[in-house]
């Protein structure tokens, strides 16, 4: 375990090393990169409290990181259009507000996540994998058959959003939210990895008929940590928009939920700093073997199949050696 926690340390680190030198260097596209690294890890994380701690297989987080987008663009648009939600008798305005955004798009995807455990929990194995995908691609139709906010041409966002004391049109400043959102979302995976309820669970996912017998209700356990696991994602979706200052349809698609299962799965299921592994190597791949080959995905594919296939553990667990995860 020793070892596990050096490698994170090194991780957390270099994330935040790179776009200080960045900085330093006046390479801001540099600084970008690592945005995203922190954003995508984010969702990871978030995925990776559902799959790692409940074992819940889903291909429809990108439900949560598009509620999350769409949060974050339905709110800066109608403020940069002076348009406002609702009108009277109850007057609800549009939002810059960073902080305010966030909070809507972590109730509005704690929500949805809610209603859709509630719905999909009853069900497990490949029918999990397959109503979450369903969902998935429900709400991917509805947004792009949604022209008031865009339709399948997205929305697009003028300036960034704002936060009270920071300049967040500076990439390094940007960056520092990000990677503060993370550390956090890192501190509250590791607190309920160790805490009652995340034993608890984990014991469900090892051992469903156990952990009933001795009165412990496993769905209730899963359907808290699908919701606090939708809102985490959602969160990342919110930044993820903000960052590109862009929202899209696309955002819901089945191939965003295969891409943060995929940073989950490089780094290491269940592994705490695997989503910011596995991000960073997904972003290192692309932008290298992106400008090589529009087929880079085929070198992401035979990675993806070694680590599946010969490294279970994931870089993480990889490097790390036999130490058990959440020791």
């Amino acid at each position: 375990m020793r070892r596990e926690r050096l490698i994170n340390a090194a991780l957390l680190l270099a994330l935040l090393a790179v776009p200080l030198w960045a900085w330093a260097a006046d390479e801001p596209f540099t600084i970008t990169l690592a945005t995203r690294v922190a954003i995508l890890a984010l969702a990871g994380v978030g995925l990776n409290i559902a799959l790692g701690l409940g074992g819940l297989v889903s291909l429809g987080h990108a439900i949560f990181f598009g509620i999350g987008g769409y949060a974050m663009g339905i709110l800066a648009s109608h403020a940069q259009d002076h348009a406002p939600l609702l009108e009277s008798p109850l007057l609800i305005e549009g939002t810059k507000s960073m902080p305010v955004i966030w909070l809507v798009a972590v109730i509005a995807s704690a929500l949805a996540a809610l209603v859709i455990g509630v719905l999909s929990l009853r069900t497990s194995g490949v029918y999990f994998i397959m109503i979450t995908l369903a969902f998935g691609q429900m709400f991917f139709f509805f947004a792009v058959s949604w022209p008031a906010y865009g339709g399948e041409d997205g929305l697009s966002i003028y300036v960034r959003n704002e936060f009270p004391g920071l300049n967040t049109l500076d990439p390094i400043q940007f960056f520092a939210l990000c990677f503060a959102l993370l550390a956090g979302a890192l501190l509250l995976n590791a607190r309920l990895a160790r805490a009652p309820f995340g034993l608890a669970l984990s014991a469900a996912r090892q051992n469903e008929a156990r952990v009933q017998s001795v009165g412990i209700d496993s769905f209730r356990l899963r359907l808290v940590a699908f919701t606090i696991s939708g809102a985490i994602t959602g969160l990342a979706g919110a930044l993820f928009a903000d960052l590109n200052r862009f929202v899209s349809p696309a955002m819901f698609s089945w191939q965003t939920s295969g891409e943060i299962m995929i940073f989950v799965i490089l780094g290491g299921v269940g592994r705490l700093f695997g989503p910011v592994a596995g991000a960073a190597l997904f972003i290192l791949l692309e932008h290298f073997l992106g400008g090589l080959s529009e087929y880079w995905h085929v070198f992401l594919g035979l990675l993806l199949l070694g680590v599946v296939l010969f490294a279970r553990g994931g870089l993480i667990g990889t490097l790390a050696g036999r130490e058990v995860a959440h020791d």
